[in-house]
Order: structure tokens, then sequence, then C-alpha cells
């Protein structure tokens, strides 16, 4: 099973969304393995935003991820990360199809309600960084075998 990183982002929280994004990945049949309600530091935001942090526009993404906590959560489901990126919307929200997070709820480039990992290898670093192994919760999903057929699980 695929695992990704799911941040929901400062306007998210302010506009009291929260439980409305998680329950689109929860109604997939994604499972949660782990969530973390947390005020992001300089140094968190700096590492994660390493790429664009020598951006003119770098300033106003610091302000704004450090303006209210985040929720961080971790989902795990086959092709899991396609799937919560197809959820989330394209990163315009003004552009993002009707019916994803972004095309429903919001309205900016930057204050775009979440975060989702790009790829297998940007989970796997961006899940290390915001939880330590033993914070991630393993256990059944009991509706796994009506989600997915057998040859779809290697059974």
């Amino acid at each position: 099973m695929e695992r990704t990183l799911v941040l929901v982002k400062p306007d998210a929280i302010q506009r009291g969304l929260i439980g409305t994004i998680m329950n689109r990945f929860e109604r997939k049949g994604l499972k949660l393995i782990a969530l973390k309600f947390m005020k992001l530091d300089d140094a968190l935001i700096n590492k994660h935003y390493a790429h664009l942090v020598d951006k003119p526009f770098f300033p106003f993404i610091k302000a704004f991820m450090t303006s209210a906590p985040v929720i961080a959560s971790v989902w795990e489901g086959l092709d899991c990360i396609e799937i919560v990126r197809r959820i989330a919307g394209i990163t315009n929200a003004r552009q993002a199809e009707t019916g994803t997070i972004r095309g429903d709820f919001g309205v900016s480039v930057q204050k775009n309600l979440i975060h989702a990992s790009d790829g297998p290898e940007a989970a796997e670093e961006e899940i290390a960084r915001f939880f330590q192994p033993d914070e991630l919760q393993a256990y059944d999903l009991f509706m796994t075998a009506v989600l997915y057929s057998g040859d779809e699980l290697g059974g």
C-alpha cells in the first residue's frame, strides 16, 4: 500500500474546512494512519519548502503557513498519491475542477487549502519530516475487502 502526506493549510483551518477535507479522503476509502494538529516553525517550513526558499514569494508562503496551525496527516491505499492529488485538484484553485477540494472551496494559488505529496519519493521524505515512525498507526481497515478486489491486493 502506498502512503502520502496531506497538510490541511491555515486557510482551511480558519474557514472550518478540516472535517470537510478529511471526509473526502475517508469517503474515497483511503486509510488514515497518522494525524497531528501543529504549528509550523521556521526550520520545518524552510525544509519543507526548500525548493522555494530563493523565490521572491517565499516570505509570503512562510507568513501564511505560520499564520495558524495545520493538520498533518498520512493516508494509505493503492495509488494513494494519485488519488489524493486528484481529490485535491490543481494548485491554482481558480482553475481547479469543480468536485475537487480546491475547485469547490479555493480561489487562490498560494492559499489553496491543502498540500499533497507529488510522488513516492516526496511522500516518503515529507512523511518522515512531519511524523516519527511510531506515530504511523498500523491497523486493519475492515472495509478493505469491499474496496479492492483480491487480485488488486495480491491475493
